[in-house]
């Protein structure tokens, strides 16, 4: 019988329960059946397995998945058995501007997700995954990697000669970092960790700051463009870094809001954003337009995801412990079968 984990209530890692159950039943008009094989780890499932996020009891976490097409169902014209797909954050953002009912119903959130070894689901719950990508690699793509795609391309328009800065080594900034280059931008990287800028650099980021060793990194980053400002922030502190990557910003420069590490609420001038005439934006995630036009860049650039290390399904608690720890560079990856 396949494989599955879930959430008991109210949540905690002590609360995850691996079991076993039933194949679904085969797919109807409009889907398809996966085997799954892959999800990988991000701040949303950790808030959702530690119950910081509330949801039913019983829930299969995991908003990541990624597996083979083993059968189709009437109408099902976009996918054939033996595809390669990966999962979509929003399955009911499709394209366009979000409507708050397209954004209800994200996987192991308002609905199961995929911390599970079967899955029957409609086509549009799943896009084609990247050429030549393991399921693991693909896994990093639903959340993380439309999150930066969509911050720097979407939103932020970002073109050659740009200025990028990226915050800490996790998914999404290292994804951000690659985008950017790949953009033809240079990079500014921030990290508490000397060895994790090296790492960086190594990827090519441009000019490196430890935030821990230089409390004023804003002032620090906007040396480096001799004094104009950069022009992309990719924000994922929150509240507690927000007032640096403003003074690091140049007037009219944009900045993608992403994540609340550093905080939940705080001081924000906004005077400073109103004089420097900033775009500030909340990100979260995108449509699943968004996700076929990033692997149709992965495609032509050959971007591939930093894999941190994986985890067996068994083990998705120790997984998230790892995540707690602070010390992964890039995605933490599960194998699911």
């Amino acid at each position: 019988m396949p494989k599955v984990m879930r959430l008991k209530s109210p949540g905690g890692l002590e609360h995850l329960v691996l079991g076993d159950e039933p194949a679904p039943p085969p797919p109807a008009h409009g889907e398809i059946a996966v085997q799954l094989h892959a999800s990988s780890l991000n701040y949303h499932d950790y808030f959702v397995v530690k119950g910081l996020i509330p949801t039913a009891d019983g829930r299969i976490p995991m908003s990541d998945g990624a597996g083979v097409v083993t059968a189709t169902g009437p109408g099902v014209t976009e996918f054939k058995v033996g595809d390669a797909v990966v999962s979509t954050f929003f399955p009911g953002w499709l394209s366009g501007e979000p409507e708050m009912t397209q954004l209800s119903l994200v996987p192991g959130d308002r609905s199961d997700g995929y911390a599970r070894a079967q899955v029957v689901a409609p086509q549009t719950h799943f896009t084609h995954a990247p050429q030549g990508y393991s399921h693991g690699e693909a896994a990093t793509l639903t959340c993380a990697g439309l999150t930066a795609w969509r911050a720097l391309v979407v939103e932020g328009r970002i073109k050659a000669g740009d200025c990028v800065l990226v915050q800490g080594t996790g998914g999404v900034s290292i994804f951000a970092l690659q985008f950017a280059k790949a953009c033809g931008a240079s990079v500014i990287a921030t990290s508490s960790s000397d060895a994790k800028l090296e790492r960086l650099k190594a990827m090519g980021a441009d000019h490196l700051i430890n935030y821990r060793k230089t409390p004023e990194w804003g002032a620090a980053a906007r040396l480096f463009t001799k004094g104009r400002g950069v022009d992309h922030v990719v924000e994922i502190g929150g509240a507690g870094t927000l007032g640096q990557s403003i003074q690091a910003c140049r007037n009219g420069g944009h900045i993608s809001l992403i994540g609340v590490l550093a905080g939940f609420q705080g001081d924000v001038s906004t005077a400073a954003i109103m004089t420097q005439q900033i775009r500030l934006i909340g990100i979260t995630v995108g449509s699943r337009e968004q996700q076929q036009q990033m692997i149709r860049a992965i495609d032509a650039n050959r971007i591939k995801p930093v894999i941190d290390r994986d985890f067996p399904l068994a083990e998705l608690a120790a997984a998230f412990r790892h995540q707690e720890s602070g010390a992964h560079f890039g995605k933490i990856t599960v194998s699911i079968s």
